[in-house]
């Protein structure tokens, strides 16, 4: 019987096989912590990311009601076209009046309107947003958050 194991007769397959069963375990294990980490990577990325675009949809509603808020703007001759003129201050009341009507600031984590917000050149109204995201399950690596910032112009035209 001792030769039948010595040239791969049964007992040296059952003792090769008891063997590579404990190697495959740790494989197994490795591969499953891999695929979790991985998991847990893409679930905090797609938080951050949904956050990104539900801020980047605020900011437009933002943007449009605050190009909204325009007065009509001098007439350079008597048979000029009136112009929609927009100002900064106007725009940022009428953005954070937007935001607070939608119960924003209680939706979004740390929602501020950056110094951007107002009208550059009197005919567009820019909108900035920024908040503070908590990824899942990876809150612990980042306990502040990961600050996402969303900026929506929108210009006022007048027509007939």
């Amino acid at each position: 019987m001792s030769l039948g194991s010595r040239d791969g007769g049964p007992d040296s397959t059952v003792s090769r096989g008891s063997r590579d069963g404990g190697q495959m375990i740790v494989l197994i294990i490795g591969f499953v912590l891999l695929a979790l980490l991985v998991a847990t990577v893409v679930v905090g990325v797609s938080s951050v990311y949904i956050e990104h675009k539900k801020l980047l949809s605020l900011a437009d509603g933002a943007s449009v009601a605050a190009a909204g808020s325009f007065t009509l703007g001098q007439l350079e001759t008597s048979a000029g076209t009136p112009t929609a003129t927009l100002d900064g201050g106007r725009v940022r009341a009428a953005a954070l009046d937007y935001l607070e009507r939608n119960g924003a600031f209680d939706r979004f984590s740390g929602l501020a309107v950056a110094p951007e917000t107002g009208s550059p050149d009197g005919s567009t109204a820019v909108v900035a947003l920024s908040v503070t995201v908590h990824p899942p399950v990876v809150n612990f690596l980042v306990p502040d958050g990961i600050r996402v910032e969303a900026s929506s112009t929108a210009r006022s035209r007048l027509s007939r």
